[in-house]
């Protein structure tokens, strides 16, 4: 029989039935939904304010607008809120702006990181970083984000149709609206 988008097998608002005008058409077409389940999934995203997009693992998905049971179930579509690791963006934070970007407490920095932060450089290069560093700023609620290895993050792509899950990192009046969502799911 196949799957179709019509609306003339539904009955009248007055509860009397349709007579089909014509057959199905192509553009009337539906398909199967894809249900592309969360596995040892990775995917490119990008981090808008830094201007920069690394390809990096999807860990868990935690809120969807349409449906819970797409959260339940951890399937990917477009416009799903996904926690995704953050070592990445940690690791080209660092590299960028020779800053160590926020720490658990105590925390001490590996021999590797300390030796790139405290490597010796010329003049031009060393200046060249001191001009980044005056606009190297994260916002609170990414660094309590990147405090936990974790990022919240947004699907763009549609992972049922092109087979990839790609999107970019929460930040801003979006990163708060979908915390705030995420908590009071939580609370119930």
């Amino acid at each position: 029989m196949g799957i179709s988008r019509d609306h003339w097998h539904k009955r009248r608002a007055t509860g009397g039935k349709r007579k089909p005008l014509r057959k199905k058409r192509k553009f009337e077409l539906g398909r199967p939904a894809a249900n592309t389940k969360l596995g040892p999934h990775t995917g490119n995203f990008a981090w808008g304010s830094e201007g920069t997009t690394r390809k990096t693992r999807i860990i868990d998905v935690v809120y969807n607008a349409s449906n819970n049971e797409l959260v339940r179930t951890k399937t990917l579509v477009k416009n799903a809120i996904v926690v995704i690791d953050a070592t990445p963006f940690r690791q080209w934070y660092e590299g960028h702006y020779i800053l160590p970007l926020v720490r658990k407490k105590g925390a001490k920095l590996t021999e590797a990181e300390e030796a790139m932060l405290s490597k010796k450089r010329s003049k031009k290069v060393q200046k060249k970083y001191e001009v980044r560093q005056r606009t190297a700023k994260v916002e609170a609620a990414l660094e309590e984000q990147f405090l936990t290895g974790r990022l919240l993050a947004c699907l763009a792509s549609r992972p049922g149709q092109c087979g990839r899950a790609d999107g970019y990192v929460l930040e801003g009046k979006e990163l708060e609206f979908y915390m705030r969502k995420i908590k009071s799911k939580k609370a119930k």
